[in-house]
């Protein structure tokens, strides 16, 4: 076989197998996607802005103070975000990230699935390579009674040989206050029931700071729609926004939401 051959051979296995992709910079994106072997760019990453963000006045001070200390390089803590849905809770881990960055912070979001756990060793070796700080955001995580992927996420939590990098913190979003649910039949068997609620609690003992989530009360709601509509300059009705959320089962966050897109839609603008 002589040299031209072997050269045609090299060129078409090139073509089968191209190169890997560069690695994405870091350090030039407010918000990165990990999608279990790499990350990508977040090229439209336009959160709402966080004094929008109202009716959890005191779970949004604690956020944007904690994640405020990790994008300083201080200590700080991996958060649980846990409670109603609809109230905001991941919008809010993206707003205070967003805000940081006004404010001149070197950090950026990074959001992975929660069927991605065992591909995070992987995401923390890229991130801890980086002098960049780091957010790594989870939304509506649970698990099932004896799920191995909790102890997964408690090891890479604290403790692990893999463990979280000192750039990066996690906040993650769940229904749940203890984000493993309670098997009915542990809860049963005395010899069992002990074990069952240590191992449920264990995880969320893995998170310094949690931050609970309830569905607003009337004024709270009726609050969240003035903000939004004064916002943008939207005329409303408080009886309209009532009969707006008895209409979709009750109040939250995400309702007040979806009436304000309701209102622009009636005026004939868009948000």
């Amino acid at each position: 076989m002589n040299e031209q051959t072997l050269k045609r051979i090299a060129e078409a296995l090139e073509r089968l197998s191209p190169p890997p992709a560069p690695p994405t910079d870091l350090s030039s994106f407010p918000a990165y996607h990990w999608n279990g072997t790499g990350l990508a760019a977040v090229h439209d990453f336009k959160p709402l802005p966080l004094e929008l963000i109202v009716g959890v006045d005191r779970q949004k001070a604690e956020l944007f103070e904690n994640c405020r200390r990790h994008a300083s390089g201080a200590a700080a803590h991996d958060v649980l975000l846990w409670g109603a849905r609809g109230m905001g809770k991941s919008a809010l881990a993206k707003s205070v990230v967003a805000a940081l960055q006004e404010n001149g912070f070197f950090i950026a979001l990074v959001e992975a699935a929660s069927s991605q756990l065992t591909s995070l060793p992987t995401l923390f070796e890229e991130l801890g390579a980086s002098g960049r700080r780091y957010l790594l955001f989870i939304d509506d995580i649970s698990f099932e009674p004896h799920d191995q992927n909790a102890r997964l996420l408690r090891s890479l939590l604290e403790g692990g040989v893999e463990a979280r990098p000192n750039n990066v913190r996690l906040c993650v979003t769940s229904n749940r206050r203890n984000i493993v649910e309670r098997d009915s039949s542990d809860q049963a068997d005395a010899m069992n029931a002990r074990d069952a609620i240590d191992d449920s609690l264990a995880l969320a003992d893995r998170f310094g700071l949690k931050l609970g989530f309830q569905y607003p009360n009337q004024d709270d709601y009726l609050h969240m729609v003035a903000s939004y509509a004064s916002h943008f300059d939207l005329d409303w009705d408080e009886a309209d926004a009532l009969g707006f959320a008895q209409g979709r089962g009750g109040r939250s966050g995400r309702i007040a939401w979806h009436y304000t897109i309701e209102l622009a839609g009636r005026a004939g603008r868009k948000i």
